[in-house]
């Protein structure tokens, strides 16, 4: 009996109402919309918008010289149940307009002076394309062809063949039924190390810069030195221990100087040569232009490939035919919220962009006074230590949406084009109690280097101890921090004879 109590209580516990009073913030469609639009570049937005454009067929490219939206939509919000029962428009009409196809409501009726907005990418064939192409020309069988061309297709980006020639002997046979032995594949692979360029199809570092040595089109005394010192001395030569290697050669250091430069000469990534320049260039779309113009800053924002916008007139026209309607019917009714909801979708998205460009203007403007005196002189010394919450601060805005704002974007000066990422950076004390950027300690410090003596580099401590003479108080692993953000080695590296 206890046993059935307990329940009984519990379960009306469990029936009791609560009423609670809480407090949320949740972001509305438009503004979720809007902070999308905000992270994304010109190029991107060039294609977000037409992306929505394709669903929204109230959305339409061109200037909106008609006056009468807002009163459209406050007649909308006082008569939108009214119907014209005489009106010829169909739901269906629309949904059956979508099954035509897209090449037969295409057109290109613009004139020769018409702009093209279209950004031009760079393409051509791959390196091993190349290579195809010179193996043909071989006096070989074809047997010999099909495992070179097999060789090739195996080559990374760099042109060096890192899979072990046992496994391409079987890989040989379960893909392509072709029985090779081990000697015919590395007949093949001399085949592809006689093509152009000299180092391709090398299995690492060491015999590709001896096959570039080897087909040297001199052959002196510095040459057949320097093919000596890649077979005998490779990993003293990596180390750059190069008194070793003269006193294990019987020579002084200036006369093994000329075949060490004539290694350093060589070129380590063979493939990387000819995808350069037949790799996509990828063209970079500024989104904001400063010009100087005597002695004053102006900033534009790029609208070159982001069309300007209006609603359809012929869904305002169809939307003023409903309302002004005396009857109602149920279709109709679903029509007009049809296009109620298609217009209103489009004034959002109108009202987003122009937004998404105020945005952009007054955070971007926001910066060049931060960093006033780098945009006039283009100095990279004068730039200030400024991070997301100091522009923040400037305009009122959250951190997250200067986040958002300088995500992937770019800025063409005067001096050059910028990532706006490049202009944030943490700021570090002086003796003089003054903040200093990073970036401006990063420069003094590849001053110093391009200047040190290259028989005798300077360590990392040295270079410490020359920014803090400076007055720049910074740690030893700090200065081993920025030495490789700059892409320069340790001292043992940048050594020369």
């Amino acid at each position: 009996m206890r046993f059935f109590l307990c329940l009984s209580i519990n379960f009306e516990a469990m029936l009791k109402q609560h009423l609670q009073l809480k407090l949320q913030q949740k972001l509305s469609p438009q503004q979720i919309q809007l902070m999308k639009l905000l992270q994304v570049s010109t190029m991107d937005l060039e294609q977000r918008i037409k992306e929505e454009m394709m669903d929204n067929p109230a959305l339409e490219e061109g200037s909106d010289d008609d006056n009468d939206a807002e009163s459209n939509q406050d007649d909308l919000d006082n008569g939108e149940d009214s119907v014209d029962e005489n009106d010829d428009f169909n739901l269906e009409d629309y949904f059956d307009a979508d099954d035509i196809p897209d090449y037969k409501t295409q057109i290109k009726n613009q004139g020769a002076d018409v702009e093209d907005r279209e950004t031009p990418i760079g393409q051509g064939s791959s390196f091993q394309d190349l290579l195809y192409d010179q193996l043909h020309l071989l006096d070989i069988d074809d047997k010999d062809a099909l495992i070179a061309e097999y060789i090739i297709g195996n080559l990374d980006d760099d042109g060096y063949l890192r899979r072990d020639l046992n496994a391409l002997c079987n890989d040989l046979l379960f893909s392509g039924e072709i029985e090779a032995s081990l000697k015919e594949v590395e007949s093949a692979l001399r085949h592809v190390q006689s093509l152009d360029p000299a180092g391709i199809g090398a299995r690492d570092l060491k015999e590709c810069l001896i096959l570039q040595i080897k087909r040297h089109p001199q052959k002196t005394e510095e040459v057949q030195l320097a093919n000596q010192i890649l077979t005998k001395y490779f990993e003293e030569f990596t180390k750059k221990h190069y008194e070793k290697i003269a006193l294990k050669i019987g020579l002084s250091l200036e006369e093994i100087k000329p075949s060490i430069d004539i290694i350093l000469h060589l070129n380590p990534r063979p493939g990387n040569s000819g995808a350069d320049s037949i790799k996509q260039v990828p063209q970079i779309t500024p989104d904001f232009i400063l010009t100087n113009e005597d002695e004053e800053l102006k900033l534009t924002l790029n609208g070159r490939n982001a069309p300007e916008l209006k609603i359809s007139s012929g869904y305002k026209e169809m939307l003023a035919g409903y309302i002004k309607s005396d009857k109602k019917d149920k279709g109709k009714k679903e029509a007009i919220q049809f296009v109620k909801q298609k217009i209103d979708a489009a004034r959002w998205f109108i009202d987003a962009i122009a937004q998404r460009n105020h945005t952009l203007m007054i955070c971007m403007e926001a910066i060049i006074e931060h960093q006033r005196s780098f945009f006039q002189s283009g100095d990279e010394a004068k730039l200030k230590p400024m991070i997301l919450k100091d522009i923040a601060d400037r305009v009122s805005m959250d951190i997250s949406t200067i986040s958002r704002m300088a995500n992937s974007k770019y800025i063409q000066t005067p001096f050059g084009t910028y990532l706006l990422k490049y202009f944030f950076s943490e700021g570090l004390s002086t003796d003089d109690g003054e903040e200093a950027s990073s970036r401006e300690i990063k420069q003094i410090l590849k001053e110093a280097i391009e200047q040190e003596s290259k028989r005798k580099p300077l360590p990392d401590e040295k270079l410490m101890e020359v920014l803090n003479e400076k007055g720049y108080n910074i740690a030893r692993r700090t200065v081993a921090k920025y030495r490789e953000q700059l892409g320069i080695p340790v001292a043992r590296l940048r050594k020369e004879i």
